[in-house]
C-alpha cells in the first residue's frame, strides 16, 4: 500500500513538471504571437508591403524653349518604339527578322539587342528600335499577332521645328553617359536625355523637372501584375529666349550665301540677343534620333567647322573694327587733342621698320573722324605710338573685350586684349612698340569673337554703358531681364566724336562702306568695316603688287568684318557680322550688315521689350564737311 502511494506521488510530481514546463512553452509561444502580430505589427504589415509594391520613377516632362514672342524652339514630340519581351517568343532572332522587314534593323541593332536580352530578366521589355513612324508603328499592330512578344511604346522625344537655324543657340539632348551620373536617381531611367550644349545644358536644371513616381503590383520574382497610383512630377520650365525666330531664320540663310560666316543681332539697351548665327550649322534631331558615324566624320571633316559656334568661340584679329575702341583710348588719355591730325603717306617708319596703310599712296592729312571713315591706318599707328598698348588694353577692358561677356550660353571663349604685363606672364618676352601699331589696327595678338565686337558696339551705340548680352528672356515663374546698366566711364564729347567717324564710314561718300549705306529714311545705320590678314605679305611682293584676294586659296585669304548699329537717330539694334576669309570688309561683311539690320528694323523685335536704360545719345547730325 505505501509502495503505491509513493509510486503515485512520484507520477504526480512528474505529471506536474510536464505540465508546467508545458505551460510554460505554450505562454512563450502565445507571447512571441502576440508580440509578432500587435506589438511589430506596423512593421511587418510594411515589410509585406514592400514584397508586393514596387515603386519606380516616371521621368518628367522636359520643359520647352521659347523664343521672345512665344514661338517654340525646343519642344516634346511623342517617340513610338518597338520593344520585345523574350519570355513571349519562341524564337528571338526569327521575332527580330520579322521585324526587321517592317523596321530596318542594322547588326549593331541587333547586337545591341542581344546583349540587353541577356543581361536583363526575361519579362522585361528591351526596345529594339526607336522613332518609328506612324505607318510602321500601324503596321507592326496590324502584325501583332505573328509577332508574339513585340508591342508598340509610347514615350517622348526631343524635337526642334527650326533644325539648322536655331542649333548653335539650343544645342542638343543626349543619353546621359557614366561620368554625368551625380547621384540623381533620375538620370539613371531608361533612354533618358539631358542637355549636352547650348541652351539646353546651360538651363539643364530648370529644363529637368522633378521626377514623379509609380506604384506597381509585383509578384515574387518581379513581374508587374498592375500599376497600383501614379504621380507624374513636376514637368521643367518653360524657357524664353531674347531670340525673335523670324529674324534668326532670316540671317542664317544670309549667311548661307557664304562658306564660313557668323552674325550676332543685339539690344544696345537690353542686351537682349535677337539673333546669334553661325554658319554652316547642323541638324540637332539627328543627334537626338541617334547620328550616325559616317555623318559625324562628315561634320568633323568640314573644313568651315560646322559645329563650332563662331560667334561666340571663334576668335579671330578684328582688324579696323577695332579702330574706335583705339580712337576713344587716344581722346581719352589726354595725350591728343579732338582736333588731332596726321598725314598718311601710305606708310610709317619706326627704327628700320616700314608699316604700310592698307592705301598705298595713302590718304593725306585725316583727323580722328577722316581716320575713322577712310580706316587709315597711319593715323592710329602714330596715337598708339603716343599712348602705348596699356591704355589701349584698358579701354578694351571697358568694352567687354579680351574677357569672358558673361553670356549665358556654354564654351565662350574670352578673346585677347595684349598689353606689357601679359606678353612677359605668358611669353617671357618684353613688349616692342612695333607690336603696339599692329595691336592699334586690330592684327597681332589681338583676338576677338563677334559676340564680344557686337557688346562693344552696342556699348558705344548706347551712350557708354556697359549692357552686358543675354539670351535668356525669362524662365517661367522667375524673373526677366536686366534693362539698366553702369557707365563705362568716357567723355560724351569724345564718344560723339567717335560716332560721328562711324556715321561718316557709311553715310559719307567717300566712307569705306558708303556702297552698302541703308538709304531707306529713318533706318540710316551707322558702322566700321574691318579686314584682317591672316598671311604674311612680304616686301617682293609688295613691290611687283599684292596679290587680290579672289586670286588666292580660301584659306589665304582676309577675314572680312563689319560692325554696325541703326537706326543712326536713335540707336536699338547692333550688329556684327563675321565672314571667315571673306576678303574685304566692305565688301563681303557690310551688305550682310546692311540686309540684316534694315530686316531687323523692319520687324522691330525690340518694340515689345521694357528700356528703362539711359537714354541713347543724340544723333551725331549730317556729314562732315
Amino acid at each position: 500500500m505505501d509502495r503505491d502511494t509513493d509510486r503515485y506521488r512520484l507520477l504526480t510530481r512528474r505529471a506536474a513538471v510536464l505540465g508546467g514546463l508545458k505551460l510554460a512553452g505554450l505562454s512563450a509561444l502565445v507571447g512571441r504571437l502576440y508580440y509578432l502580430q500587435v506589438v511589430e505589427s506596423a512593421r511587418f504589415t510594411m515589410l509585406a508591403e514592400e514584397n508586393r509594391i514596387s515603386l519606380r520613377l516616371v521621368a518628367p516632362s522636359r520643359g520647352t524653349i521659347v523664343d521672345r514672342f512665344g514661338a517654340p524652339l525646343a519642344v516634346n514630340q511623342q517617340n513610338y518604339r518597338v520593344v520585345v519581351v523574350s519570355e513571349r517568343t519562341r524564337n528571338i532572332q526569327d521575332t527580330l527578322d520579322k521585324i526587321s522587314k517592317i523596321v530596318p534593323l542594322t547588326d549593331g541593332d541587333r547586337r545591341r539587342v542581344m546583349r540587353e536580352l541577356h543581361r536583363k530578366r526575361r519579362f522585361v521589355p528591351v526596345t529594339v528600335r526607336e522613332n518609328l513612324t506612324w505607318e510602321q508603328v500601324a503596321t507592326i499592330e496590324m502584325n501583332t499577332p505573328d509577332l508574339p512578344g513585340v508591342a508598340i511604346e509610347v514615350g517622348e522625344i526631343r524635337h526642334y521645328p527650326e533644325a539648322e537655324a536655331t542649333a548653335h543657340i539650343l544645342g542638343y539632348v543626349g543619353a546621359v553617359s557614366e561620368a554625368e551620373l551625380n547621384g540623381d536617381p533620375v538620370l539613371s531611367l531608361p533612354g533618358f536625355r539631358i542637355g549636352k550644349a547650348g541652351m539646353e545644358k546651360y538651363h539643364e536644371k530648370a529644363l529637368r523637372g522633378t521626377a514623379g513616381t509609380s506604384q506597381l503590383e509585383v509578384n515574387a520574382v518581379g513581374r508587374v501584375i498592375r500599376e497600383l497610383s501614379r504621380d507624374e512630377g513636376q514637368p521643367g520650365r518653360e524657357v524664353q529666349l531674347t531670340i525673335d525666330i523670324g529674324l534668326q531664320k532670316f540671317v542664317q540663310q544670309r549667311l548661307a550665301q557664304e562658306v564660313s560666316a557668323s552674325a550676332v543681332v543685339m539690344d544696345v539697351h537690353t542686351g537682349g540677343i535677337y539673333a546669334l548665327c553661325s554658319h554652316p550649322s547642323y541638324d540637332p534631331n539627328q543627334f537626338t534620333m541617334g547620328i550616325s558615324a559616317e555623318l559625324w566624320e562628315e561634320l568633323l571633316s568640314n573644313q568651315a567647322t560646322p559645329l563650332n559656334n563662331k560667334a561666340v568661340a571663334g576668335q579671330y584679329p578684328p582688324g579696323s573694327t577695332f579702330k574706335p575702341v583705339v580712337a576713344l583710348a587716344a581722346l581719352e588719355s589726354g595725350l591728343i587733342s579732338r582736333n588731332h591730325s596726321v598725314f598718311c603717306p601710305g606708310h610709317m617708319d619706326l627704327g628700320d621698320h616700314r608699316f604700310h596703310c592698307w592705301k598705298k599712296g595713302g590718304h593725306g592729312t585725316v583727323d580722328v573722324v577722316g581716320a575713322l571713315r577712310h580706316s587709315c591706318d597711319v593715323w592710329f599707328y602714330d596715337v598708339s605710338r603716343r599712348i602705348g598698348i596699356d591704355r589701349i588694353a584698358e579701354m578694351a577692358n571697358r568694352f567687354d573685350m579680351g574677357q569672358l561677356t558673361g553670356l549665358d550660353l556654354p564654351h565662350e571663349r574670352p578673346g585677347l586684349i595684349p598689353s606689357i604685363d601679359w606678353k612677359k606672364g605668358a611669353l617671357g618676352k618684353p613688349w616692342a612698340q612695333g607690336e603696339t601699331l599692329i595691336a592699334a589696327i586690330g592684327q597681332g595678338y589681338v583676338l576677338s569673337t563677334p559676340m564680344q565686337l557686337v557688346a562693344m558696339t552696342a556699348r558705344l551705340a548706347n551712350g557708354g554703358f556697359a549692357v552686358k548680352p543675354h539670351l535668356t528672356k525669362q524662365i517661367k515663374a522667375l524673373s526677366g531681364e536686366q534693362t539698366s546698366w553702369p557707365p563705362i566711364g568716357v567723355k560724351k564729347e569724345n564718344l560723339d566724336l567717335v560716332l560721328r567717324g562711324l556715321y561718316e564710314v557709311t553715310n559719307a561718300p567717300n566712307g569705306t562702306a558708303y556702297k552698302s549705306r541703308i538709304t531707306e529714311p529713318g533706318y540710316e545705320m551707322a558702322g566700321k568695316t574691318g579686314s584682317a590678314q591672316v598671311r604674311r605679305i612680304t616686301m617682293a611682293e609688295r613691290s611687283t603688287g599684292v596679290k587680290k584676294n579672289e586670286d588666292l586659296p580660301w584659306r589665304e585669304r582676309d577675314h572680312a568684318l563689319f560692325i554696325s548699329y541703326a537706326p543712326v537717330s536713335s540707336p536699338r539694334y547692333a550688329c556684327a557680322v563675321f565672314v571667315e576669309h571673306g576678303g574685304g570688309g566692305s565688301t563681303a561683311a557690310a551688305p550682310i550688315a546692311r540686309d540684316i539690320l534694315l530686316e531687323c528694323q523692319k520687324r522691330d523685335p525690340g518694340r515689345a521689350a521694357v528700356a528703362e536704360s539711359a537714354p541713347p545719345p543724340p544723333p551725331p547730325g549730317g556729314t562732315r564737311g
